[in-house]
């Protein structure tokens, strides 16, 4: 049906609507609801177009057109903003608010539609066409109207927002387009499902969508209340449970009988009785006891305090075990699962000797100092079996919050005790073997220093009182054996240094290597690849080949490594000759030589420098210390004509770049001792090279190195090549002591040096270089620097001049 069929000018209208309409009418924009016809409705105008435009209406027709926003957050809607259908209506009253807002009551007279807007400047205002409401059949109209009831009867009583007296209201109605209208003013639904209604032409339209949302709504509403149900339920019973828990404790509080506790309550107060924790620790325990008692189950406070008590119950307060003191039996497990090591092997031997006679002992603290893989961790286990005590790693690397080792504090979610404690719970006894490895990996930031934390710790005349924050008691730790590691003692702070006595393991030998691979690397590597029962051989040079050309560590992580390898192709060879010749599992005999090392591993990945026979002036061997062991260092020394200055090249650092300036400042301020012209220097620029350029370098024990290196350039004469040297100098050419010197010798030993000259003060270490390393060597001590004169040059005792002291 056309809507012009629908519609008719003021004048046309019947006696039934009594008002005069005007063709043109104000429009007030409505932002947050629809007015239909019939109903009386308050209207709050605030902007001042709608303001002129009621005004306007109260002057002349008092008729006004209602119509809704599209958006009702817009603050300045223009003509597309706003529907087309909307309601005419009548000012009633309009009532002036002290705040400038104005108040409209309105009487919706008809339903119209906006044919066109006018030019007006100052408000919104239309060329108005009124719908006048025409009923269809009969019968569909009366089944229509049934359904909406009954549909709107359903919809009053599941919605507690309309009230019931809107019913009696409702059946006051007999018009169908009055009842229309009165349901569509009392649904609760946005602007634009309502407008909806408005934009049907015949009451038929209308009531079927008006059905049609009532459904949709009722639906929803059933939903909701169904939830909600479930939710008052759910509610009802906690709170039901609460009441008589509570009820129930107050009654177990006046009977003041602990037999009414629940059984679980029972077992923790037996536990606490039975824990036999000092005085303060057991108070704190039954304290937080009688609260967990008055705490309702379901409190998060009753978590925090169960958990609280179940960690101060499974941490040891007085259990331990018993320490073997044989110290025969100590040294022979000590020695089976390690070669070497012996300082730190004697010092275990003296703890258990001291226990001998003592019986208790404050809990010691040793610091095991070396590079990775020289076994350090796997001691600490060792030396827990060997006294026969509990054995508990904590890892420190990278932590970097205090809390991590003293527990965070139980104000917060979540906190527990910090490593110590949780370690001591691990070990399950009082006097453990605890090992702190990588101490020095620790870092700080704004959560703390746990360097810090740790000094308690490991302070023998403090950790017996430790206090851990989450606990917040006192925890005895003074008959724990604590170890820690590290790989460099300079990263360990000193008042943790203070604490602990270092003791340093160097790098393994090649010869300690090779005594290691036998006794345990290979057998461990045959027993995972399931060699053990192949009759296969390791020779002596097979695995001296491994160590020195395809690893190059001061440790053995990467020589068992290139072991598995050899393992796994030989367990691959063995399997492909069974295969091929039907022995099913039969043992092959197989030897594991030089040769078979480089077919299984290629090419050797490593060279060992070999020191050059040929007779070369300024060019002399020093000795330097690397973190996988001792090195051979060439230092070549050249002097050419040019600026009167020193090069030193070979990517040194600041204080190797030092010792050649202290050299070259010796050899200058020392010319006519030295028997060289005091003006060798004049006119010439002093080059001093170190080889393999890429590899950094620093120190200063290449002093007296790099001094032989120039007097050999200046003086003429060639360096012996089987001699090499190491120690710092000073500017009155004294000789000082140095470190590393067992790496050192040993990189002499395997370069063909014979004759090594180290720092005076350092011969009272030879006593403790294994003979191994002293053998065939020829070691000379010197004090200062002219004293290595004679041993580094031929022909020492017939010095030939140079050209320019001839001259001169």
């Amino acid at each position: 049906m056309d809507i012009k069929d629908n519609v008719k000018p003021a004048d046309a209208l019947e006696n039934s609507v009594v008002y005069e309409i005007p063709r043109v009418l104000p429009i007030l924009p409505l932002r947050d609801n629809v007015i239909f016809p019939y109903m009386i409705f308050p209207v709050l105008v605030g902007r001042e177009q709608s303001i002129k435009a009621a005004n306007f209406a109260l002057e002349t027709s008092k008729f006004i057109f209602l119509a809704a926003q599209k958006k009702a957050n817009i603050e300045d809607p223009k003509k597309e903003d706003i529907y087309l259908d909307g309601t005419v209506a009548k000012i009633i009253q309009i009532l002036k608010l002290p705040n400038g807002l104005m108040k409209i009551l309105v009487d919706g007279i008809i339903q119209g539609k906006i044919l066109n807007f006018t030019e007006n400047q100052e408000f919104f205002e239309c060329e108005v066409e009124i719908i006048v409401p025409q009923e269809d059949d009969k019968v569909e109209m009366n089944a229509l109207i049934r359904q909406m009831t009954a549909l709107f009867k359903e919809y009053v009583k599941i919605n507690r927002t309309i009230p019931a007296e809107a019913l009696n209201a409702y059946d006051n109605i007999d018009e169908p387009d009055r009842k229309l209208f009165y349901v569509a003013a009392n649904i609760t639904q946005n602007i634009e499902v309502k407008q909806k209604i408005l934009q049907q032409f015949t009451i038929k339209d209308q009531l079927y969508e008006i059905i049609k949302i009532l459904n949709s709504e009722i639906d929803i509403l059933k939903v909701e209340k169904e939830i909600e149900h479930k939710v008052q339920e759910n509610i009802a019973k906690t709170q039901r449970k609460f009441i008589i828990q509570e009820q129930i404790r107050i009654l177990q509080d006046e009977l003041g009988d602990d037999e009414d506790n629940s059984p679980e309550l029972n077992r923790i107060k037996d536990r606490i009785k039975k824990a036999k924790m000092p005085k303060d620790a057991e108070d704190r325990a039954l304290e937080e006891f009688n609260k967990l008692k008055k705490t309702p189950p379901m409190s998060p406070e009753s978590t925090v305090i169960r958990n609280y008590l179940d960690w101060i119950l499974e941490v040891p307060w007085n259990k331990k075990t018993k320490d073997n003191l044989d110290i025969t039996y100590v040294r022979k497990i000590l020695d089976e699962d390690h070669f070497g090591l012996d300082k730190p092997k004697e010092r275990i031997v003296e703890y258990i000797a001291v226990l001998n006679l003592v019986k208790q002992m404050k809990g010691q603290i040793l610091c095991f100092v070396g590079p990775p893989g020289v076994g350090k961790t796997s001691l600490g286990k060792s030396i827990a079996r060997a006294l026969g005590r509990n054995f508990v790693r904590v890892s420190l690397g990278g932590v970097r919050d205090e809390a991590e080792i003293r527990g965070h504090r139980r104000t917060y979610i979540g906190s527990m005790p910090g490593k110590i404690i949780q370690s001591m719970k691990k070990a399950g006894s009082i006097n453990p073997v605890l090992l702190l490895d990588e101490i020095d990996k620790m870092s700080m930031d704004f959560r703390g220093d746990p360097s810090s934390a740790l000094l308690e710790v490991l302070d023998p005349e403090q950790n017996h009182t430790f206090n851990d924050h989450y606990m917040d008691l006192d925890y005895d730790l003074s008959q724990v054996m604590f170890i820690t590691t590290a790989n460099i003692k300079y990263n360990i702070p000193l008042p943790l240094q203070d604490r602990m006595e270092i003791i340093e393991l160097p790098g393994y030998l090649d010869h300690e290597k090779l005594e290691i691979a036998k006794r345990h690397l290979i057998p461990k590597q045959f027993n995972a690849h399931g060699l053990t029962d192949q009759k296969i051989n390791f020779t002596d040079p097979a695995v001296l080949k491994i160590i020195s050309e395809y690893t190059r560590e001061a440790g053995v992580r990467n020589m068992e490594r290139e072991i598995a390898t050899v393992c796994r192709k030989t367990a691959r060879e063995i399997v492909l000759i069974q295969l091929k010749n039907g022995n099913g599992k039969k043992s092959l005999h197989n030897i594991v030589n030089e040769d078979k090392v480089i077919e299984y591993l290629g090419v050797p990945k490593f060279r060992r420098r070999k020191t050059d026979k040929e007779k070369r002036i300024g060019s002399v061997v020093g000795l330097a210390w690397t973190s996988v062991g001792g090195e051979i260092l060439n230092v070549d020394a050249t002097v050419m004509s040019g600026a009167e200055k020193l090069i030193l090249t070979g990517q040194l650092g600041d204080v190797m770049k030092e010792s050649g300036l202290a050299a070259l400042s010796y050899i200058r301020s020392n010319a006519k001792a030295l028997k060289l012209n005091p003006n060798f220097y004049k006119g010439k620029e002093i080059h001093i090279h170190l080889p393999e350029g890429a590899i950094p370098k620093d120190g200063p024990s290449a002093g007296i190195t790099m001094a032989m290196a120039l007097y050999s350039s200046f003086s003429g004469k060639a360096a012996r090549s089987d001699v090499a040297m190491t120690g710092e100098i000073t500017l009155r050419g004294n000789v000082l002591p140095i470190g590393g010197l067992n790496e050192k010798l040993l990189a002499a030993k395997r370069s063909g040096i014979t004759t090594v000259l180290i720092p005076k003060e350092n011969e009272k270490d030879l006593l403790e270089i294994p003979s191994e390393v002293k053998d065939g060597l020829k070691i000379v001590p010197v004090e200062k620097i002219v004293d290595a004169i004679k041993h580094v040059f031929y022909d020492e005792d017939k010095p030939k001049q140079s050209k320019t002291g001839k001259k001169k």
